[in-house]
């Protein structure tokens, strides 16, 4: 039976002026944030973009979701309360948390703002996610790691709303030091620092970098580093496009496309193209087909070294 609500289209921005771009090319929601508070965002938006960002969006229907997904340690933990204030004032729709304190101080500062709880890897059952649903969560990030079968499951056990990752490169490994630059500074040691070529030490999302494995010598592996530490992504994009309607027939609630180290002009046709297939599926459920030219675009504009891929959902999983 196809679905009655209809699914929101999720994506991230770089910058306000590819979230408006984003915005007019169909996304329904956006996830920004700020890398002391959030990890892996795909540009840096402080309080005040935030503010900017929903003074845009809230006219146009469009909602804001404030990433605070980071590790909170002692240090930072003086500042959430204020924070979070600010982002519950500056009118954000939800924040995006993994760690319990942030869900603790929301609840303590009595801010009535949505919470949508996003574990990375460890959201895989729909107990663990009605755990955080019954203590204030509206919404679970599922791993990017389960198969359709075992999405379409968790939808059915929970009556939190349920947020899947259709489009983009996911993370793979995630460290606090500072890979890079150590490597770079041991080259440079070695006297092989000409080996990092243009990308001198090799700081920052825009620097390049790859990773090869020696058994698999054609995957490409971006990785950077940032203010959070060393982020390792994965090698092709997850693309749903042409499954899109597995997940909008039972009702999931949020598809999300990952923009991270992605140009503005690829995120908008991946957008268009989602937008396209949800109006098409939302027109005429019983009749969808999918349309092969929905796809061209991304197709024309995707780097030739990443494949597109169906990620983890048609395959069998063992937890």
């Amino acid at each position: 039976m196809a679905a009655t609500k209809r699914t929101e289209l999720l994506t991230t921005a770089a910058s306000m002026e590819e979230l408006r771009r984003l915005a007019e090319a169909g996304a329904d929601a956006f996830a920004v944030g700020e890398s002391r508070y959030a990890v892996r965002m795909a540009g840096e938006f402080d309080l005040g973009m935030i503010r900017e960002a929903v003074a845009f969006a809230k006219p146009r229907g469009v909602r804001i979701y404030a990433a605070v997904n980071n590790l909170i340690d002692n240090a930072l933990l003086p500042q959430l309360p204020a924070y979070l204030r600010a982002l519950d004032e500056a009118g954000v729709d939800a924040v995006i948390f993994g760690d319990p304190a942030v869900l603790a101080v929301a609840r303590s500062e009595g801010l009535t703002i949505g919470l949508h709880w996003n574990a990375e890897m460890t959201s895989t059952n729909y107990a663990t996610a009605n755990y955080w649903g019954r203590r204030g969560a509206m919404r679970v990030v599922l791993a990017r790691e389960l198969n359709m079968e075992q999405v379409i499951d968790f939808k059915a056990n929970t009556g939190l709303e349920v947020q899947v990752q259709v489009h983009g490169m996911t993370n793979i490994y995630h460290s606090k030091r500072s890979l890079i630059h150590s490597y770079a500074e041991h080259q440079q040691r070695s006297g092989k620092e000409a080996e990092l070529k243009e990308h001198a030490d090799g700081r920052g999302m825009e620097s390049g970098l790859y990773l090869i494995e020696v058994e698999r010598p054609d995957e490409r592996f971006p990785i950077y580093e940032d203010a959070n530490g060393t982020h390792m992504m994965s090698s092709d994009d997850i693309c749903m496009l042409e499954s899109l309607h597995e997940l909008l027939e039972p009702g999931i609630d949020s598809v999300k496309i990952e923009g991270l180290l992605k140009p503005t002009a690829y995120n908008e046709a991946v957008v268009r193209a989602y937008r396209a297939v949800m109006d098409a599926y939302y027109a005429d459920p019983e009749g969808y087909r999918f349309r092969d030219e929905w796809l061209d675009p991304i197709r024309e504009l995707q780097d030739p070294h990443r494949e597109l891929s169906f990620g983890f959902f048609y395959k069998e999983q063992v937890y």
